[in-house]
């Protein structure tokens, strides 16, 4: 049997049995992770829409493999593989992202730079991907007390029908691109459990302006978390295991701007003006200015308004300073009419997931009408309100 047959038929042997009973709940539930989503809630309405749907999923029996078959095949450094069909951003990241952390057999590390301890759970850096605009890590976050086996699994794909599914894990901390300007994690990892004390995921962070050549990711984790499928009648489950700690990485990447595209629009109607589209392996991004997006809030004055309040969203704040808030809502398809799936819409930035689909024309349709954009959203590029966009685009890609 040679080295690739006996990696694939252990992959096969260690995956999660999955059950055919699916419990269906909206995403709100997994996004309602304590203080995280402070600036999601601020288009709280349209990202509780703009995900497809999510699924907790049953686990049969224990469902998970024995970790000393899963010792057997290395883990760091493959994280990427391991997990890249799977996640929202999902794609094909062996030839694109770096690695940094590789373990044999045994599970020894070639190095520990990347790997850091406390509280019982440790993480290990193990590949980056950068397109410039956002940069993807895999992480393997391990602990000894836990059991990860009741994490429960959501919706990744833009059809349930895909049967493309993932795990959730909550963090909370500060991050930096610079170690200048810190911002608080707003994110959390996406992956696999490999076992009841291992988990294998990927953090996606966006920048704020377009990164080039080599940098710095500098994570500062003060918080850890996971829900648990046994608690789903509990009134709250997010994060119902959450361990406070301090977790600080620091992980190079350079920008890969191989198969990265930036088309200029600068089409205006109204107050709303459509900038750029950028087309990456793994993503596309959405643009524009609005009239909220003129005024920023500084970090200051966001901690003096949150100091008395913590859970005002970034609209709520602008009502209170007096500032005009138009968010947008964008939804954007492919040339076969296909429908790309939506990721979290703030102010002047829209992601969508490629999710190996063909981008050669995109057309781009942006809303200042909820309703109007959960219409189409529902009903398809050809639906009856389509002319009711702000900005409706045909974008030539290749």
């Amino acid at each position: 049997m040679t080295d690739e047959k006996l990696d694939q038929v252990l992959r096969q042997a260690l995956a999660p049995k999955i059950d055919d009973i699916e419990i269906q709940v909206d995403k709100r539930r997994k996004d309602e992770m304590r203080r995280f989503d402070r600036i999601k809630k601020g288009v709280a309405a349209a990202a509780a829409v703009a995900v497809v749907f999510v699924g907790i999923v049953g686990i049969v029996g224990i469902g998970y493999f024995n970790p000393v078959l899963a010792a057997k095949i290395p883990l760091i450094g493959r994280i990427f593989e391991r997990i890249e069909e799977k996640v929202v951003y999902s794609g094909d990241y062996t030839e694109k992202s770096s690695v940094l952390t590789k373990e044999d057999v045994t599970g020894n590390l070639d190095t520990f730079e990347y790997s850091v301890s406390d509280k019982g759970v440790t993480l290990t850096a193990s590949e980056v991907y950068c397109d410039g605009y956002s940069v993807f890590a895999a992480v393997k976050i391990e602990a000894n007390d836990a059991d990860f086996t009741h994490i429960p699994k959501h919706y990744t794909g833009m059809y349930i029908e895909e049967q493309q599914l993932a795990a959730g894990f909550y963090i909370d901390g500060t991050w930096s691109a610079d170690e200048n300007s810190w911002e608080r994690l707003e994110n959390s990892f996406e992956g696999e459990v490999i076992d009841s004390h291992i988990f294998a995921g990927m953090l996606k962070i966006n920048f704020a302006e377009k990164l080039e050549g080599s940098g710095q990711l500098s994570l500062k984790i003060t918080g850890l978390g996971y829900d648990d499928d046994r608690m789903l009648d509990s009134e709250d489950i997010s994060a119902s295991h959450w361990i406070e700690g301090n977790w600080n990485l620091d992980i190079p990447f350079e920008v890969n701007e191989a198969d990265v595209k930036r088309i200029e629009v600068g089409e205006k109607r109204g107050e709303i003006t459509l900038e750029d589209v950028v087309i990456s392996p793994y993503q596309v991004i959405v643009h524009t200015e609005t009239p909220g997006k003129q005024r920023e809030l500084t970090d200051d004055r966001r901690e003096k308004l949150l100091s008395k309040d913590p859970d005002l969203t970034d609209e709520q704040m602008f009502e209170i300073l007096g500032w005009s808030y138009q968010p947008c809502q964008t939804i954007v398809f492919n040339q076969d009419g296909e429908m790309l799936y939506s990721d979290m819409e703030m102010a002047g930035r829209a992601g969508f997931a490629v999710q190996g689909k063909e981008i050669q024309m995109l057309y781009v349709f942006i809303f200042d009408n909820l309703e109007d954009w959960c219409q189409m959203k529902e009903e398809g590029m050809e639906s009856s309100v389509a002319d009711k966009a702000v900005i409706a685009k045909e974008i030539y890609v290749e």
